[in-house]
Order: structure tokens, then sequence, then C-alpha cells
């Protein structure tokens, strides 16, 4: 658990019509977009693995353009933020420290924070912990578990009737476990063609793949995410979803920091049950909370599991909203997520900015 990772390159530079910003403190740099009016009410935006904060391109302009001042962290171990040599480093704990610095050098306005994938947990755990700093939630593609994003909360969730037990202990989730157990390997077969490894990742879902176990319930049997090659197969990006010039963006930034420091997010379910069971209130939220739910996403979809129950529990006003897309909602339903971000910012929280 104490492998070395690679640091960051150089700071963020000033992309399109988004200004590059740093924070530095004592205990981490965060290299973050911004955009609208700095007067505006602030929209946080927290990204997953393996993105960076040009994931939420789409988002920040829609949203800055109605006057919001939006802003969009490159998290702990990405882009241009800090990546701490320790696995350890990378803990829930940590990681919502991170945005409560980001958030108090804001200003520490109440912030509608938005979060994809591992952003979800992120902000989520924040919310609980500081229910003062979010007047709402946006949780995309990942639902919430107050008891901890870990795998041992995860598994006892899964369909069982699509994943048996004896063939799939970890279900969908066994690429999680994997990272957990070939550390190394993990890091290694996603670094062997950055390039092709971002494009094998960042593709639209598919309604085809519906009612069939997912890729990612094979990779410890497969002895990878990508079997004997251990490499990804020559993929060309999707322009639907990234720009070749966003997609350049993302190639450069992982050919610095590699993927030890974002794998390294899996790492720590000890220290992240251990946090989230110190959460007051069992980890109840109590703002209004919107989850984006990816019908055709083979991992985290709701709908087809038992992986909504924990939110829907925990949380005192929630919205679900299925999206016809699959995991990566943000670049494959642009549009989309920003209508239903709209209509809900006007029916349930009554604001418009």
């Amino acid at each position: 658990m104490g492998s070395p990772l690679r640091r960051p390159g150089p700071a963020m530079a000033e992309i399109a019509s988004f200004a590059g910003r740093r924070l530095t403190t004592m205990r981490h740099s965060t290299a973050y977009l911004e955009a609208g009016p700095a007067n505006g009410p602030l929209m946080v935006f927290v990204h997953g693995w393996p993105e960076l904060s040009l994931v939420w391109r789409a988002q920040i302009e829609h949203f800055a353009s109605r006057g919001w001042r939006c802003v969009a962290p490159d998290m702990r171990g990405y882009g241009g933020s800090s990546a701490p040599p320790a696995t350890n480093a990378y803990a829930m704990s940590e990681l919502v420290g991170d945005m409560l610095e980001l958030h108090d050098a804001l200003g520490g306005a109440p912030a509608v924070w938005v979060g994809h994938d591992w952003g979800s947990p992120v902000i989520a755990a924040l919310a609980s912990r500081h229910p003062r700093r979010a007047r709402g939630l946006v949780l995309i593609s990942v639902s919430y578990f107050p008891k901890g994003f870990a795998l041992a909360n995860l598994t006892p969730l899964v369909d069982r009737m699509l994943y048996p037990t004896d063939r799939y202990p970890d279900g969908q989730w066994d690429y999680f476990h994997f990272y957990q157990t070939h550390f190394d390997l993990a890091a290694q077969d996603l670094e062997a063609d950055i390039p092709a490894t971002l494009a094998s990742i960042f593709k639209p879902g598919s309604p085809a793949g519906v009612g069939k176990p997912a890729p990612s319930a094979s990779v410890t049997a497969n002895g990878g995410r990508y079997g004997a090659a251990h490499r990804a197969p020559p993929t060309a990006p999707d322009p639907s979803m990234l720009s070749q010039a966003d997609f350049d963006v993302w190639v450069s930034a992982f050919g610095k920091t590699g993927f030890r420091p974002a794998n390294a997010w899996y790492l720590n379910d000890a220290a992240n049950i251990a946090y989230a069971e110190r959460a007051p209130d069992g980890g109840s939220l109590r703002q209004p909370v919107l989850f984006l739910n990816g019908a055709w996403d083979g991992i985290c979809d709701i709908t087809r599991s038992r992986l909504g129950e924990p939110m829907s529990q925990a949380c005192a006003d929630l919205t679900v909203v299925d999206l016809q897309g699959g995991h990566w909602l943000p670049l494959e339903c642009k549009g989309e997520v920003n209508a239903a971000i709209d209509r809900w910012l006007t029916e349930t929280m009554g604001v418009s900015r």
C-alpha cells in the first residue's frame, strides 16, 4: 500500500475560455478551471476516474453562460494537481480535505456540488460532514453509499441472478478488486499505450449490453483489463465524446502522472469505511440531491440491482433521472445532463442560478 507514485507535471495552462488557476496550501496543490462571473453563485464540478477537470467542459460552458461561477479542480493525483507518493494519501478524508481547502479559497459560500464517478462519493462525504457548504448535490453515475464507497459495501448489492457468486464473487466490481490485488500490473497495462487506453475507456454506452455480465466482472479471470496482451488494442478516440484537442490534453496529462495515482483511490477501503462511520447522523444528506443514472451503465446502473438502496435511505430529498447513456454521462449525454440539472435547479431548488 505504500507503492511510490509519480509526481505531476507543470501547472494547468489556460484552456479555451476557461481560466487555469492553482491553489497551494501546506498540504496540497490543486489546479482548477474557472469560468463565469466571479460574483455568481458557486457550482463546483468534481471528476472521477480516469478523468480531468476538462471532463466538465460542456457543463461549465452551459452554466457559466447562465451566470454561475463554475469551478472544476483536477483532483488529487490527476492533471496539474499534486500527487503524493504514498497510496494512503488517496483516502477519502484527504480528498474531502482538498475540497474544503479549495472551497475556503473560493470564499466558502454554499455551493451546488456536481460529481461524477469517484467525484460523487467525495462531494457526498463532504456534504454529510459540512452541510452548510452545500446548497445541493448532483451525483452522476455513482450513487451514494453512506457507509463508504468500498468493495465490502458494494458486493452485497450485486444482482446475483446476473452474477452468480461462484463465478463472479465481486460481480461487476471485480475490476475494483483487481486494482487492490494487482496494483502494479493494472497500472502498467493502462500505461502501455496511453492514447489507446483512454480511447478504449471513453466510449459511449449501448443498450446491447443490458442484461449481460459487464466486462469489468472478468478482469481477474482474464489477467487484467486487456487480458494476455496487457495493453489496450489500437483504438481511435470517439469525437462524440472528446474533441481531438481535449483528447490530446488527456494524453499529455496521463503521460506525466501515469495511472498509479488515479488507481490509488481504490486502495483505501478500510480507511474510507472508518471515515464514513464517523459522519454525523449516519451520513444522511438533508440537502436536495439529484442522481443522474446511466440506463446502459453496466457497472453502476441502479435499476437492475440494489445499488440505489443506500442512497434512497440516506437522502431526505432525492430526485432520480434516468438518461439513455452508459457510464460517461457528462461526455456522452452533454445536453441531457445540462437539461436535467437545469430542471432540478428550477423545480426542486427553486433557483435558476
